[in-house]
């Protein structure tokens, strides 16, 4: 079984990698909100998981960002920021991969700005 600080930094690796991807995808006209969308929430599932690793608290498998925020609240009263976009990102983990989504436009600059915020308040967690 893995410790809890190496399963966090496993999530960190593959939060890195939906991060990047998201930044990349948000600097081409283009390309499609759902995928920018899907990117960003994978991003920050992945940071809340990790942090909920490396202090060791259970959580089942869920894309839900909402109950892994209320999972890091109600164990160890943390917040992370921008938490007000998370219900709106929701949709992304799993909805818009096998049924179109009725989405307004997605703020690019936004959204990867609250990504790499979380992603900070993460590492700040963990360190």
């Amino acid at each position: 079984m893995k410790q809890p600080r190496d399963l966090a930094l496993r999530y960190l690796a593959l939060a890195d990698r939906d991060l990047k991807t998201c930044r990349q995808l948000s600097e081409i006209p283009d390309s499609d909100d759902e995928a920018i969308g899907f990117h960003a929430q994978q991003a920050i599932e992945k940071c809340l998981k990790a942090v909920l690793a490396a202090k060791a608290i259970p959580f089942r498998k869920t894309h839900d960002l909402v109950e892994l925020v209320d999972l890091l609240k109600d164990r160890l009263h943390l917040t992370p920021p921008h938490i007000e976009m998370l219900d709106q990102l929701n949709p992304f983990a799993v909805t818009f991969r096998y049924e179109f989504l009725d989405l307004e436009p997605v703020n690019r600059a936004q959204l990867r700005s609250a990504v790499e915020m979380i992603r900070q308040w993460e590492n700040r967690q963990i360190d």
